[in-house]
């Protein structure tokens, strides 16, 4: 059974979360393709980092500039260090630089989270670097060309056994090679269209909550996890509150019927949540999961 692992912010936020990341892939050599997200918060107060290269992006004074851009590769450091890694991203640090300089539009800076997230991951994990850019192509309104991507990326995977593909961003598929990326939260839908053209079994989903919920737990005390739940049901749940993947990861799997297993980074042997199509088996729960849409209403 061949896996796509997609990581969120928090499964690699710092040194100690990528070891993490590293057990759970080096335990299963099924996990093939990794699509990581940007280093999110380490704790409660601290900047993800894709925030934090929005400010770069805005900053209106070179003090600003400097003291964000300084921040954000400090976070990158700490976790080379951390991690006794023999790399640099010196080289990479200064094209970021010098594309602000030169007029870089706010998409190519705030997908570069990613990007080093990436080069780190595959050289932790001694796993071919593939650029998203090179192989995921997106419209002018951010939805990924289906047609375009699928060839190229099919054709990449089959020749690359083990590979790290950054998520949130590709290039524009207009040819000019220009970074686009997904709205936030986009890497979980690279990772869908990674395990579909990965062909892969099974598209896992690590994040920091051990799967769905029944219900809200700052309202029910000591919800259940869902175990199983279909895309229908998940469709449902998420229309009315309910969030844990991006709205449009789903598609892509969903025809190719490859399921989703949404497990937690921090707690790897608990069960999570499986995505299915459907289900055959007795249920748990007559009622799958309960979801509120807060809505304000001015008279």
């Amino acid at each position: 059974m061949s896996k796509v692992v997609k990581f969120g912010g928090s499964s690699l936020a710092d040194a100690t979360q990528f070891q993490k990341v590293y057990e759970i892939i080096k335990s299963d050599q099924e996990r093939r393709y990794v699509v990581p997200s940007a280093p999110g918060k380490r704790f409660k107060d601290d900047t993800k980092v894709t925030d934090l290269l929005y400010k770069i992006f805005y900053a209106k004074t070179k003090n600003e500039f400097h003291l964000y851009f300084d921040q954000m590769k400090e976070r990158f450091l700490d976790i080379i260090d951390g991690l006794h890694l023999d790399m640099s991203l010196d080289d990479e640090f200064q094209i970021i630089q010098e594309a602000l300089e030169n007029g870089a539009s706010e998409d190519y800076i705030v997908s570069r989270g990613e990007y080093l997230n990436g080069k780190i991951l595959a050289n932790y994990l001694d796993f071919v670097f593939i650029d998203a850019k090179d192989v995921i192509f997106i419209d002018k309104d951010g939805r990924y060309d289906v047609k375009k991507t699928d060839k190229i990326l099919s054709q990449k995977l089959e020749t690359t056994p083990y590979a790290v593909i950054p998520g949130f961003y590709g290039s524009l598929n207009d040819g000019s090679g220009q970074i686009k990326a997904f709205s936030r939260g986009g890497s979980d839908v690279t990772g869908s269209i990674v395990a579909k053209n990965g062909k892969v079994d099974l598209y896992e989903n690590w994040t920091d909550v051990s799967g769905f919920l029944i219900a809200d737990p700052c309202i029910v005390k000591n919800p259940d996890v869902i175990e199983t739940i279909t895309y229908k049901e998940l469709r449902e749940l998420s229309y009315m509150g309910a969030s844990v993947l991006h709205e449009n990861s789903v598609f892509p799997v969903r025809k190719e019927g490859i399921p989703i297993h949404v497990k937690n980074t921090n707690c790897p042997e608990d069960p999570g949540t499986l995505i299915v199509e459907s289900t055959c088996h007795k249920p748990a729960h007559v009622i799958t999961g309960i979801a509120v849409n807060k809505v304000l209403r001015l008279s």
